[in-house]
């Protein structure tokens, strides 16, 4: 029989593969690093948020007038609900009008760096936010003046209210931290002098510092900058290599140990001084009193994986084995234990991550592929973009995703993260009104790190390449111990350091120092050699210095995402079902409730250990698994 295809078959064959093609070619990575040369369909589409520059001066043009309107409501809150309302609403007017100011400019901004015109209008938006900054420092104590039971009574008699409510009820509950309008304006002069050794350190560690060249066992010299190290700490399989890097890098840090220290000290006498001045018994109640996080969740958090780090001990043993290493060191941990290049382009991954995230449902599916449809994601690198990841919503309009992705495995999942932050702002956005839709740090991470472990199943399952596999669990173990093994180990960190100052113990290099040995020992265990630089890798980690307390969060995300995820794929269906409709729910939420809260609606109890064990559990799991890859593929 003849198979032979007509000719109009044959025309319509030939168009279609030349359909396919230009789609494969229009999809391609761009061969260039010029922005202008990249392809629209891989950049942000701005215009969502102002049409021209033209549009965005209007808008600043109108701030001002609004500003003087809402403090023409200073000194009327006690006049009835109505008031009450009329200055609520106008601040939820002002934040959504300068949120959209600030981020026309700052967007533009992170993807060329170097341009001066768009650099010098962000920082227009800056000094008009520091000019209005002591504009509002009136209205919570001015609310506070209000007895409670005539606020709770305004609050049922007015409807309109609802949207506030929490915020407003949450005010009364930190009463006595806020101070009346004289000594909060008092205090707000004193926020730029407090932020200043947060400034000092980031000149310090980018503006001044002078990186050092190494000569490498090939000859190369490399001057060894964070991105030159890295790289050779994940590329070169020579260890006395990796030793120079690690040497080079570090010894920069640990000759001004003692001026970082100084800068440190003066972070943390200004956090107890804060503290105090507000109430607070301790900086860390201060740090979480705002979402009303008890200090014994951080405090068991600490306690519970400082004892929970034996997968890791595991994990480093079984490098250190697999590496064929007499000596395992910390600059040892980013060389994979195979050589494994296989690149995912962009026009397969964003399939990948949305099939991933089918347990979820159609409709979270839906929103994603609306999400990767285009001008959302501003996808590869460009001269002047700055590096790295993150999601940025405008409410009103959509969230906004950076990446600078290189078709690398570890860029892929990057894409997923950042994408579970985008579903979490447009759920968040499309159900909760302004003043309720901004979620909290606490819960931030959780989507993100969900879809990473969605991706990882979606992954494991579609491939019986053993080289693959190790690649894909080492990500996923490397993910665990950097997003909460080390993450609850600065936090042990800072904690500490805190403590010391509380008890009037002088901070210096070698206090600080000290703990750090401590806590990196306890967490790498035997089979890893320590090196006296990694004492003082306290002076590098930024968090430390422009965000105290903060890094806690990644990992009680982690166990929150962890725990959700055994949930939604229980064999239980109806266990599963249930886990999925919270978990949306708790996406939806926003912020209209305190985290730990919202948390507990989707099935998470973070007072209890279950949650962070969950995290050690997959730890132990994923370990085990990937020894036995190992082991087979040894065998074979």
């Amino acid at each position: 029989m003849s198979h032979r295809l007509s000719g109009a078959a044959r025309l319509f064959l030939a168009a279609a593969l030349v359909l396919v093609v230009l789609a494969t070619m229009a999809l391609a990575k761009p061969d260039t690093l010029n922005r202008d040369e990249i392809p629209d369909e891989f950049k942000w589409d701005l215009s969502d948020i102002y049409a021209d520059w033209e549009a965005w001066e209007r808008d600043m043009g109108r701030i001002e007038a609004m500003v003087e309107e809402y403090m023409s409501l200073k000194g009327t809150l006690d006049q009835g609900p109505d008031r009450i309302l009329d200055a609520s609403v106008k601040g939820d007017e002002l934040g959504k009008l300068a949120a959209k100011l600030y981020k026309y400019p700052a967007l533009q901004s992170v993807t060329n760096t170097a341009d001066n015109d768009i650099a010098a209008r962000l920082q227009q938006v800056q000094i008009l936010f520091a000019r209005f900054g002591t504009a509002f420092s009136w209205f919570n104590p001015e609310m506070l003046e209000i007895p409670w039971e005539t606020m709770e009574t305004w609050l049922d008699d007015t409807p309109d209210l609802e949207p506030y409510r929490f915020g407003i009820a949450d005010l009364y509950r930190q009463q006595e931290h806020v101070l009346s309008a004289d000594k909060e304006e008092l205090l707000s002069y004193y926020s730029q002098a407090l932020g200043s050794p947060a400034e000092i350190y980031g000149e310090i560690s980018t503006s001044d510092i002078q990186y050092p060249e190494v000569t490498l066992s090939d000859g190369e010299t490399v001057t060894m900058t964070p991105g030159q190290y890295y790289n050779i700490l994940a590329t070169n399989r020579n260890q006395d290599d990796r030793r120079l890097a690690f040497e080079a890098f570090y010894g920069v840090y640990h000759e001004k140990a003692n001026t970082y220290a100084a800068i440190y000290n003066g972070i943390l006498q200004g956090n107890w001084a804060s503290a105090q001045a507000r109430n607070y018994d301790s900086t860390l109640q201060g740090a979480l009193d705002g979402n009303a996080i008890p200090t014994s969740v951080y405090e068991n958090l600490v306690e519970m994986v400082n004892d929970g780090a034996e997968p890791v001990h595991r994990y480093i043993a079984l490098r250190k084995k697999v590496l064929g290493l007499e000596e395992y060191h910390g600059y040892d941990g980013n060389v994979p234990l195979v050589d494994f290049d296989k690149t995912y382009p962009w026009e397969t991954i964003r399939d990948d991550i949305v099939e991933s995230v089918g347990p979820l449902g159609r409709d979270y599916v839906s929103l994603m592929e609306e999400a990767f449809s285009g001008g959302w994601v501003d996808v590869y690198e460009n001269e002047g973009k700055r590096p790295g990841a993150f999601s940025s919503g405008v409410y009103g309009v959509h969230p906004y995703m950076l990446l600078n992705y290189n078709e690398t495995l570890g860029s892929f999942f990057t894409a997923a993260h950042e994408m579970g932050h985008t579903l979490h702002t447009m759920l968040a956005n499309e159900n909760q009104p302004y003043a309720t839709s901004d979620y909290t740090i606490f819960v931030a991470e959780v989507a993100s790190t969900l879809n990473e472990r969605l991706l990882l199943d979606h992954m494991l399952a579609r491939t019986d390449d053993p080289m693959e596999q190790v690649a894909l669990l080492t990500h996923a173990i490397d993910d665990i111990v950097s997003t909460f093994y080390s993450q609850v180990m600065f936090a042990d960190y800072e904690l500490q350091a805190n403590k010391l100052v509380q008890q009037g113990v002088p901070i210096t290099r070698d206090v600080l120092t000290q703990i750090y040995t401590e806590a990196w020992e306890n967490q790498n265990g035997p089979a890893a050699t320590f090196d006296e630089f990694y004492g003082s890798t306290w002076t590098r980690i930024s968090h430390f210095y422009e965000a105290p307390y903060y890094v806690y969060q990644y990992a009680t995300c982690y166990a929150s995402s962890a725990q959700i995820y055994q949930d939604i794929t229980s064999r239980d269906g109806d266990v599963r079902a249930g886990a999925v409709a919270s978990y949306l729910d708790l996406l939806k939420s926003g912020g209209n409730d305190h985290p730990m809260e919202q948390l507990k609606k989707a099935g998470v109890d973070l007072s209890q250990p279950d949650a962070f064990q969950a995290v050690i559990d997959n730890l132990d799991r994923l370990v085990t698994r990937l020894e036995a890859v190992m082991e087979e593929m040894e065998r074979s």
